[in-house]
């Protein structure tokens, strides 16, 4: 799928709308994109803050910066982030700044394909999962999957609790009712969390942390 600026710039995006290379990315990107993000009157100062923030970590670091970095950075709270970004922060302000989920694990080594070695699961169960360790068929999800990938993350404490497991079965509640993951903002506001409080819980980030361990993944 091809998308063109004003000054006829061409970039080359996935089905998502997500820019498949981010090195090609400049600000005519942004602009172009933010009325299919839900802001329609143009980017602000607030909105450049967030988007060259993200930026400057990608060119830094090579991935894209946890939201609770992007908010503490930029003094954003929640409420903030939702007003300037209402489709989320992966699907908002990542995707302005040209980057995507796949961008968060240029710096990782090999991840674990399976299941199997972890010594609390006694039978040999496997599961189909991508390159970044995101489940591929959701429906294969169960609980030894979570604490699986819980382990493998090193959650603090190294096993998942009763609070860990309220907002897990409630992004694959809403998933299931509504075919699509739930943002971070209503994930938060369906759970009373505030963005401290998320990061406690799963300090990986929203979409490498929770929806991972969720066994769903952004398409």
């Amino acid at each position: 799928m091809e998308e063109y600026d004003p000054d006829r710039t061409e970039f080359n995006t996935d089905d998502a709308g997500f820019l498949v290379n981010p090195d090609q990315w400049n600000e005519h990107f942004s602009r172009q994109k933010a009325g299919d993000v839900g802001i329609p009157h143009g980017l602000t100062k607030e909105h450049w803050d967030v988007i060259n923030y993200i930026r400057n970590m990608y060119r830094i670091a090579g991935r894209c910066p946890l939201v609770y970095e992007t908010c503490r950075r930029c003094g954003l709270t929640r409420q903030d982030l939702k007003r300037l970004f209402p489709t989320g922060y992966l699907r908002g302000a990542c995707k302005l700044a040209g980057i995507s989920y796949r961008e968060g694990y240029l710096s990782q080594a090999q991840l674990p394909t399976t299941a199997h070695d972890l010594n609390y699961i006694t039978f040999k169960k496997t599961y189909a999962v991508d390159v970044r360790g995101f489940l591929v068929n959701p429906a294969d999800w169960d609980e030894y999957f979570a604490s699986y990938r819980a382990y493998d993350m090193k959650l603090p404490g190294g096993r998942l609790t009763d609070d860990h497991w309220r907002v897990i079965h409630y992004l694959r509640r809403r998933q299931s009712e509504t075919g699509e993951i739930p943002t971070l903002y209503e994930t938060c506001e369906a759970n009373n969390l505030d963005l401290n409080q998320l990061e406690q819980l799963f300090p990986d980030g929203y979409h490498r942390g929770l929806v991972k361990i969720a066994g769903l993944r952004v398409r």
